[in-house]
Formats: C-alpha cells, structure tokens, sequence
C-alpha cells in the first residue's frame, strides 16, 4: 500500500514525506506501533484532532496572464502524512472484515480489491 506512494509528493504539515515513512517502517517494531495506533482510533471511535487539519496553498497556474477568475489558480491541499498513512490502513481494514463477512453485495465491484473486469463480466453474465 506504501509502496504506490510518490516519494516527490509535498511534505504535508507534519513536515514529513512518503520516503520518510518507507524509511521509519522498514522496523518491524514501527509498524506494529502504526497498526497499534490505528486499531485504538477504530476501536475508541475517536480520530484525533491534528489528523483533522489541513492548509490550502493556491498556486497561479502556468501561461495565464489575467488573475481575475478562481480558473486561473490551482490549490493544493496539505494533510497529515501519518493521517493519510492511517487513513490507508482503516480503509484496508474495513474492506478486508466487509468482504470476509459478506456484508457487501457480490456484484458489487467497484472500488474493491481483488475485483476485476473479468468479475463484472461474468456478474453480467449470470444476470442475464
């Protein structure tokens, strides 16, 4: 999941970016502590405040020579590295007991791992 990550995004307000958290995990004892950590916020329900805060930067977009339409500006949104790390793994988690526990419907294909276009075709298939 990390893996995909781009090493040359923008460090968000933690100040720390994707090649800082390929580093930290290669400890086998880190990532214990992130999958610590993110069980606790699933399992107390709270996610803490800091993850909840983010910056918006507006950059003038290249060429343009008027700036008097929001069209002419390109914002970007910095997060909380850690959060968007612990957001990842509470999605993998979540899609993971879902699926095992059937809870999703079986044509249901988007958006899940594991799923393919082959999977839609032979959905349709039955259907039909």
């Amino acid at each position: 999941m990390i893996k995909k990550c781009n090493n040359l995004s923008v460090p968000g307000l933690d100040k720390l970016m994707w090649s800082h958290v390929k580093f930290i995990i290669r400890n086998k004892d880190c990532i214990c502590k992130f999958i610590d950590i993110t069980n606790a916020c699933i399992n107390l329900e709270h996610w803490p405040s800091h993850f909840k805060t983010s910056t918006t930067v507006v950059i003038p977009k290249p060429n343009k020579t008027i700036f008097n339409s929001s069209k002419s500006y390109h914002p970007i949104i910095l997060l909380n590295i850690i959060r968007k790390l612990f957001k990842k793994m509470i999605g993998e988690h979540l899609q993971f007991h879902i699926i095992s526990n059937n809870f999703i419907y079986p044509s249901q294909l988007g958006g899940l791992k594991q799923r393919s276009t082959t999977d839609a075709e032979v959905a349709l298939t039955h259907i039909i």
